[in-house]
């Protein structure tokens, strides 16, 4: 058990540019996970109705900070009424999306939420190096309205990030980001 290590490696206040660079830095992977985990934390019923709207099966889990009633509510945020889901707010909606099925629109359609994009794969092996890719760590992500790959504050700017293996060092991360036109941006963060 353990997490991937999280660079930043290209922010802008253009949420389409983000999502663009995104894909660029998906298309290197040399393999991608079948489906595309997105979360948002939303804060309003329209929020709550809008992000559910866009995934197959979604999830309500609730955000913090979270109280002993909010921690043992159940939400079908697709299915229930508005009541219910303004008492159970901030909440976490997440879920799986076939890969190819997401769009550049994403972001539009998202909002202003705090929302994260993951791309689950593996890198190919590094031959600067001799590493191989991690099937379990490797990967990129999207922070919409956010810096940090887990518990984003709200910002106006998006954060792209390559997930590595946590045995491997900002070299790569390095090389990564500047196939896209990037640079690491700051510290290593944790990540998934």
């Amino acid at each position: 058990m353990g997490h991937s290590r999280a660079y930043p490696v290209f922010r802008t206040t253009d949420a389409a540019e983000a999502y663009a660079r995104a894909e660029r830095l998906v298309a290197l992977l040399e393999r991608v996970d079948d489906t595309v985990f997105v979360e948002a934390e939303v804060r309003t019923v329209a929020e709550a109705r809008r992000v559910a709207a866009l995934l197959p099966d979604p999830a309500a889990d609730p955000a913090p900070p979270v109280d002993a009633e909010r921690a043992v509510r159940e939400v079908d945020v697709a299915r229930a009424e508005d009541a219910e889901i303004r008492a159970a707010l901030p909440l976490y909606v997440s879920g799986d999306v076939p890969l190819g099925a997401l769009g550049r629109d994403l972001p539009r359609a998202l909002g202003a939420v705090t929302a994260s994009v993951d791309w689950h794969g593996r890198w190919p092996d590094d031959r600067d190096t001799g590493r191989p890719g991690s099937n379990q760590y490797d990967g990129v992500q999207l922070v919409l309205h956010g810096e940090e790959a887990e518990g984003s504050e709200w910002t106006p700017h998006h954060t792209v990030l390559v997930h590595l293996d946590k045995r491997e060092d900002v070299s790569r991360a390095r090389r990564l980001a500047a196939r896209v036109g990037g640079e690491v941006l700051g510290d290593v963060r944790i990540g998934w």
